[in-house]
């Protein structure tokens, strides 16, 4: 198993909590259901959420300051919660390079989100990461 599950994982959880009304466990537990993991990348899964949610404010503050003419509320939730999962992880300074965490971020939104997305990740993850 890799960690590009865990963090497929971490996204439906932040995904989850970003559409509606549910507990982070219960949103946790069912992205497990569907996307499970071997029992060493639970706790990395967890992890990233964790991160992403105690960020969640500099992100958003982030994403507002390097979306031209896009309001947070207007972006996919897709979008904004693949955002808030590689800002999240930036911002943290964890031992994953910077670089790998834009790809990463990248390729979750080739699969869940739009071509057009991958692009505009990429640009604003760039630009975070210039700034950082």
């Amino acid at each position: 198993m890799s960690r590009r599950l865990a963090r497929e994982v971490a996204l439906r959880t932040l995904f989850q909590l970003d559409t509606g009304h549910i507990a982070e466990s219960d949103a946790f537990a069912f992205a497990l259901e569907t996307t499970p993991l071997s029992e060493s990348l639970i706790p990395f899964a967890q992890d990233l959420v964790q991160t992403a949610l105690s960020h969640q404010a500099e992100s958003d503050a982030l994403i507002s300051a390097k979306s031209v003419d896009w309001e947070l509320s207007r972006l996919p939730r897709v979008d904004r919660s693949i955002l808030r999962l590689a800002i999240g992880e930036m911002l943290a300074e964890t031992a994953t390079p910077t670089g790998v965490i834009i790809n990463e971020a990248v390729e979750l939104a080739h699969r869940y989100s739009t071509e057009e997305s991958g692009r505009f990740i990429n640009g604003l993850l760039g630009s975070v990461a210039r700034d950082k």
